[in-house]
């Protein structure tokens, strides 16, 4: 029975949150040619190895993530525990392909998690359904493993529920061997492998015993695609508790077939690549990752942006600078960011509008030509306005060029067409209450 009074509690800080820090990182740091490497080059098992072999990342310091996330102004990260190829960056008790087995010997998980707490943010641990590296996982013609189109890794004497026991046991690892989890990000559901073919009732049920409070993806039942059945307003004991848009923002938000709104999470990468990609400089400019942020905001969902580490455990410099870029834009405007949501009045045309209670903030992309219009505002419901990175504040236009638009409210932004910030100027629309 979905029991909506706890569920709307358990997303109070996710809601409030709005800003994650997304961390793919593995052994495909090393071919660093992103982390489906294995599977797009049909690398064979063994040849993979060697990079099991070779893992070493000598420079992993989780204190310097989680303090780079804090600085970006996010308040929650969310770490690939165990990706697709199998490989474990925890000390699991199942299997032999994990970080304390190579070289650098350690529990990565276990020091992701103290860091991030260390620095108040909410911890999150991403975990693959799929597992290309066990035996009892299909092999032949499975959609995505790396031998898919070879008949010699046939999946005969594989054992699916086997592998379901495995996949279990590893998540009530993650579940009792790290302390309070905040977020439980699996992925993904795909094909005939969907539901209860993970048995995911079970799951769901062993992951609130130990997790009561960990907010579930919707990717028990769906991939990047598909809302699942919370959208479908018929919710199964492991819906998920957000929907998890991949690399695209929705055109206009979320809501269920009830028209009651969905929360919901944009995951997108900063280049082109989750995981430590090489050639891949396609990196998004702190700007254009702002205005990204406040659009999900203003749609009612959150952000969580990646970062793909190298071999050594470095977070690319190119990311580093654009979250510190992010990151003093919100120092002064984060308040329009967190706990606030869509604003029910129409876009503008120069930006967008966020709301918290009584405040609206028009965040102005782009400058207009003399007084700036505050469509659907009107004069006598505004208390003030103020420019929200400084308090300045902020008049309403008296002037006389805008007398044929009697029902628009105007502000006066000053005679420089240059806006204060380029990325985006927000201004704080007190409403009287």
């Amino acid at each position: 029975m979905f029991d909506r009074e706890a569920y709307e509690k358990r997303m109070g800080w996710y809601q409030d949150a709005r800003f994650g820090m997304f961390i793919h990182w593995g052994l495909y740091a090393i071919p660093a040619r992103g982390e489906w490497v294995r599977s797009q080059e049909r690398i064979p098992k063994e040849d993979y190895m060697e990079f099991f072999r070779e893992f070493d990342p000598v420079d992993y310091d989780p204190k310097k993530w989680a303090r780079l996330a804090k600085e970006a102004g996010m308040r929650y990260v969310v770490l690939t525990a165990k990706h697709h190829d199998g490989f474990c960056l925890f000390d699991s008790k199942y299997t032999g392909f994990k970080s304390t087995n190579t070289k650098c010997g350690r529990d990565l998980v276990a020091e992701y998690v103290e860091a991030v707490r260390t620095e108040g943010l909410k911890v999150g641990l991403y975990f693959s359904l799929l597992d290309w590296y066990h035996e009892d996982y299909p092999h032949y013609g499975d959609q995505n493993h790396p031998m898919r189109d070879d008949p010699a890794y046939s999946n005969e004497n594989r054992d699916f529920n086997r592998y379901l026991t495995f996949l279990h046991n590893q998540v009530r690892e993650i579940c009792t061997n790290y302390g309070k989890l905040d977020v439980l990000w699996f992925d993904f559901s795909y094909g005939d492998l969907r539901g209860e073919a993970w048995k995911a009732t079970e799951l769901v049920k062993m992951v609130r015993s130990y997790q009561p409070d960990v907010i579930i993806d919707n990717r028990l039942e769906v991939s990047g695609e598909g809302f699942g059945s919370l959208a479908a307003g018929n919710p199964t004991p492991y819906h998920g508790d957000f929907v998890s848009p991949e690399q695209i923002i929705p055109p206009h938000g979320l809501k269920d077939v009830n028209g009651r709104d969905l929360y919901w999470e944009a995951c997108v990468t900063m280049n082109n690549h989750w995981g430590y990609c090489r050639e891949d400089t396609c990196f998004k400019p702190a700007p254009m990752l702002i205005k990204k942020l406040v659009e999900c905001v203003s749609k009612g969902g959150n952000l969580l942006l990646n970062v793909g580490p190298d071999a050594r455990g470095n977070i690319p410099e190119e990311s580093v600078e654009i979250l510190r870029q992010m990151g003093k834009w919100m120092k002064k405007n984060g308040e329009s960011i967190y706990g606030s949501t869509k604003s029910g009045l129409e876009k503008p045309e120069w930006g967008r509008v966020t709301k918290k209670g009584n405040r609206l903030f028009f965040h102005v992309f782009e400058n207009t030509v003399g007084p700036l219009p505050l469509p659907g505002v009107k004069e006598e419901e505004i208390e003030r306005v103020r420019m929200l990175s400084t308090g300045a504040y902020v008049p309403i236009s008296t002037s006389w060029v805008h007398n044929d638009y009697p029902d628009i409210t105007f502000v006066d932004l000053g005679p420089d067409p240059v806006l204060p910030d380029a990325a985006d100027t927000v201004l704080e629309v007190t409403l009287k209450e």
